[in-house]
C-alpha cells in the first residue's frame, strides 16, 4: 500500500485497526489461478478472516465454514447455502437442520456440502436428511493424523453400508487437509497419492465412484525477516503433482491464510517510551491480544513492519541504532510483539504498521484478557475508498 495513503488512513481512522486491502486480496488469488492447473478450483476458509467474506465470496467458488458463527456471518453477507462446505469437528442436530432449513428447495433438493468427520456425523446428517426428506451431498473427510477426519477404516465403513445406513447422504468425494505452513513438496506429494489409493479402493472395492478431491493445501506464509521460500518453484511443483488428479478428478484447494496474509495491515502506535535494567521498552496501544503471527517464538522473530511518524517516514540512516523490546497494553510480562527490535529513531506518537496480518491475527489474539476493546477493521476497496467495517468494540458487557 502506498505509505502516503496509510499515513491518511491512520489519521482518519486512529489505532489500533486492522486494514484489509481488496486489490492486495485480488492480485493474491489471480496469481495462485495462474500457478494451477486450469480446471482447479478454490475455496476460501472462512476461519482465516471473516471480514473480507463479501468480496473473496466473489473470487473463490467456495467457502469453508466451520462453526454456527461463521455460518450465520456468512448468511447475514447474503451467502448462498450452495457456495458454502459445511465442515468441522463438531456438528450437532439442530445446527444441521437449521442449514437444511435454509438450503432446501421446492424440489426438495440442497445445495450445501457436508464434510463427514466421524461416523456420528455420518448418522446426524443422515437422520437430518430423511426427517426434511432430502439428499445431502457429502464429502468424507480422511484424516492426516489428527482429531480432524476419519481413518480408511471409518471411511470403508460408510462407504460398505450407505444403501442401508445411509441412503439420504449423498457421497462426492474425499476432504482432506494437509496441515499448516507445509513446504515440503515431497511430503504433499506422498499424501495426494495416499488419498488418491483410498478413492481408488471406495471405487473398486466399494463400487463408490468419488468425483471430487477437496485438498486443505496449507500453503505457507513468510511472515519473519529472514525467511526463505521459493514460492513460484513450490506452486509450479504442486501445479505439477495435481495435474493428473485433476484430470481425474474435480479438485478444489482449500486456502485460508495463503489466500487472505498478505491483504491484512496492522497498525499500532506508540504510547509509552522508557528504559528499565538496560532495557528499551516501547509500549503500543495494541498487543498480543490482537496481533498474532504463526511461528513466532517468545517475540525474538522479526516481522515485516514499516514506521511512521506523524510528521514523516523516518529514513533512518543517521541516528545510532537502538534495540527496542515492543511491548502491548496488557498486564502480562507475556504481552510482547517483538523483542530487540534494531530502531534509528523512536519517539511517543510513532506507528508501527505490522504487514501480512489478513490471515488469523485479527482473530486469535487472546482479545477478552483485560477487557480491552476489539480493534478497529477498515476496508480498503479497490477503487481506494476505505470502509470502517467495525468499530472498536468492547469485549465485556452485562446486561443492565
Amino acid at each position: 500500500m502506498d505509505k502516503l495513503v496509510m499515513k491518511e488512513l491512520i489519521k482518519k481512522f486512529g489505532t489500533p485497526t486492522f486494514f484489509f486491502d481488496e486489490k492486495i486480496l485480488r492480485d493474491r488469488i489471480e496469481y495462485l489461478r495462474s500457478r494451477m492447473p486450469e480446471s482447479v478450483s478454490l475455496c476460501y476458509a472462512v476461519k482465516a478472516n471473516a471480514f473480507i467474506i463479501p468480496y473473496v465470496a466473489k473470487l473463490v467458488e467456495r467457502l469453508e465454514v466451520c462453526s454456527p458463527g461463521e455460518y450465520d456471518i456468512c448468511k447475514k453477507y447474503m451467502i448462498s447455502t450452495s457456495q458454502m462446505v459445511i465442515s468441522g469437528v463438531h456438528k450437532t442436530k439442530d445446527y444441521i437442520q437449521k442449514i437444511v432449513t435454509d438450503d432446501i428447495g421446492e424440489n426438495g433438493s440442497c445445495c450445501a456440502i457436508y464434510t463427514i468427520e466421524s461416523l456420528r456425523h455420518g448418522m446426524i446428517l443422515e437422520d437430518v436428511a430423511r426427517e426434511m426428506g432430502t439428499t445431502l451431498q457429502v464429502l468424507l473427510r480422511l484424516s492426516s493424523g489428527n482429531q480432524f477426519g476419519m481413518d480408511p477404516i471409518d471411511i470403508f465403513e460408510i462407504a460398505k453400508y450407505q444403501i442401508e445406513k445411509y441412503p439420504h447422504l449423498s457421497v462426492k468425494g474425499i476432504q482432506y487437509f494437509s496441515g499448516t505452513q507445509r513446504r515440503s513438496m515431497k511430503k504433499n506429494a506422498r499424501e495426494i497419492a495416499s488419498v488418491c489409493e483410498v478413492m481408488d479402493r471406495l471405487r473398486l472395492d466399494y463400487g463408490l465412484k468419488c468425483e471430487e478431491f477437496e485438498y486443505g493445501t496449507g500453503f505457507p506464509v513468510c511472515y519473519f525477516q529472514g525467511e526463505e521460500f521459493e514460492e513460484e518453484n513450490f506452486l509450479k511443483d504442486f501445479s505439477e503433482a495435481f495435474s493428473l488428479v485433476a484430470s481425474n478428478y474435480k479438485v478444489t484447494l482449500e486456502i485460508g491464510r495463503g489466500i487472505a496474509a498478505s491483504c491484512g495491515s496492522y497498525v499500532t502506535q506508540v504510547v509509552d517510551l522508557k528504559t528499565v535494567s538496560k532495557q528499551n521498552y516501547a509500549i503500543l496501544d495494541g498487543g498480543i491480544h490482537q496481533l498474532v503471527y504463526y511461528g513466532q517464538t517468545m517475540a525474538m522473530r522479526h516481522p515485516y513492519y514499516d514506521l511512521y511518524s506523524d510528521e514523516k517516514q523516518y529514513s533512518q540512516t543517521d541516528e545510532e541504532i537502538k534495540n527496542w523490546n515492543l511491548c502491548g497494553s496488557l498486564c502480562t510480562t507475556n504481552d510482547i510483539v517483538v523483542k530487540q527490535l534494531p530502531i534509528k529513531r523512536l519517539k511517543e506518537g510513532d506507528f508501527f504498521v505490522f504487514h501480512n496480518t489478513g490471515a488469523y491475527s485479527v482473530t486469535e489474539g487472546i482479545a477478552l484478557f483485560l477487557s480491552r476493546e476489539l480493534p478497529k477493521v477498515v476496508l480498503i476497496k479497490e477503487n481506494g475508498d476505505a470502509a470502517l467495517v467495525r468499530d472498536a468494540v468492547k469485549t465485556f458487557t452485562l446486561n443492565s
